[in-house]
């Protein structure tokens, strides 16, 4: 079969990590504040204990990237940035790891960074101190702050393997949740944040899977963690998925636009939102802080090759499926169903689609997706389409 030859070529690319470790522990971070003196922008932490923070550059856009232990956050988020920062996102980046995003108005280094002892009424502080500087230099800091980059020991992996069919003859489905930890997603108008939108409606789709008593239902995160794109599909081909569904919700400049969308990979875009969605979709990791001078494009050219076969024709069955299960209970786009060069759907031997489940930029239909009653919905739809699916592969052979 074409998808065991494709899944013995790409288990070949192994991700190899040699790294010293420095392990993990929880700490509290309670509050932070920013400072200006001249051309120094100073960003103090109150953190419950000293951690020694794991701090290097990205370009393109700027960034300062501060990796701690595993923390608690208990700090404001509504703190005002000023000097060279723009903004700031945090969140847990990996298990044992939590980080927070500096996003710069113009390019800046780390001049210095230390720790404070308690003293006059403050606690514990992480002090990071930021200078004004070129291009030029950032870049060879940027260069620079790779060599030394230290790794949390992670308390735990996502690796879990499991078997294609299980022995009770189960079908695995991988649910996954869009975003996580400091990559957000988007703010609607009703001030919920789309990772958190997700996740409720991925845990509706989960209960009313296993409800069913047919299907193993693993999930990327069911937690507010980030993964990066490529190990979201990572962990659908570690557990042996027959399916794997990537759940999102849109945000678009018109406040009248709703209604969901299923999306299946194409190195052409189907229209241009389709192109303004997978340009949007697929810069998560760059939000999140990922280094990609690091990702495997050699591997990637591979797998879009390998998945514009069998996989590929799936991914549109289950998606045609799809459309019109959530056309009899959801609101949907006139256009339910597209095309994109969307990077989490690029596992070769997964059927693969994303769900936009609709817009976080229209009062209705983000009420509706942030609503119990709309998770359902959206929930049930999903389980009718899976059912049908699977019909029609059991009818294939398969």
């Amino acid at each position: 079969m074409v998808l065991g030859k494709i899944r013995s070529l790409v288990l070949a690319f192994g991700l190899i990590l040699a790294s010293s470790a420095v392990f993990a522990k929880d700490i509290d971070i309670s509050g932070l504040r920013f400072g200006q003196d001249g051309n120094v922008t100073r960003f103090v932490l109150d953190v419950s204990e000293q951690a020694k923070p794991g701090i290097f550059l990205l370009a393109d856009p700027y960034r300062v990237v501060i990796d701690l232990p595993e923390a608690n956050w208990h700090a404001s988020d509504k703190v005002t940035a000023v000097g060279a920062v723009e903004g700031f996102r945090h969140g847990l980046f990996s298990p044992g790891i939590y980080r927070i995003v500096l996003d710069l108005n113009r390019p800046a280094t780390v001049k210095k960074s230390f720790h404070l002892s308690p003293r006059g009424g403050y606690g514990h502080r992480l002090v990071v101190d930021l200078e004004a500087s070129s291009r030029s230099h950032f870049m060879a800091a940027v260069r620079e702050s790779k060599k030394s980059r230290p790794v949390f020991a992670a308390k735990e992996t996502p690796d879990v393997v499991s078997p294609r069919r299980r022995v009770s003859g189960k079908r695995v489905i991988v649910i996954d949740p869009g975003h996580g930890g400091p990559d957000p997603g988007n703010l609607g108008v009703i001030g919920v944040h789309e990772k958190v939108i997700v996740l409720k409606i991925a845990r509706a789709v989960r209960q009313e899977l296993e409800a069913s008593g047919r299907y193993d239902v693993r999930m990327t995160r069911d937690r507010d963690i980030f993964w990066p794109v490529r190990e979201r599909f990572r962990i659908a081909r570690r557990h042996g998925a027959d399916l794997f569904i990537s759940i999102h919700a849109d945000s678009i400049s018109k406040p009248n636009v709703s209604g969901a969308s299923v999306y299946n990979l194409s190195e052409t875009a189907s229209d241009k939102e389709a192109a303004r969605l997978a340009a949007r979709e697929n810069k998560s990791d760059v939000i999140a802080g990922v280094n990609l001078d690091t990702a495997d494009d050699e591997v990637s050219s591979i797998l879009i090759e390998l998945a514009q076969r069998e996989t590929m024709n799936f991914s549109a069955q289950f998606a045609s499926i799809l459309v019109s299960e959530l056309e009899r209970d959801v609101p949907m786009l006139k256009r339910g169903h597209r095309f994109a060069n969307l990077g989490v759907l690029k596992a070769p031997d997964v059927p693969s689609v994303l769900l936009e489940a609709g817009y976080l930029t229209n009062k209705q239909n983000a009420r509706f997706l942030n609503s119990a009653d709309g998770q359902r919905r959206i929930a049930r739809a999903v389980r009718r389409a899976i059912d049908r699916y699977f019909e029609q592969m059991v009818a294939l052979g398969r």
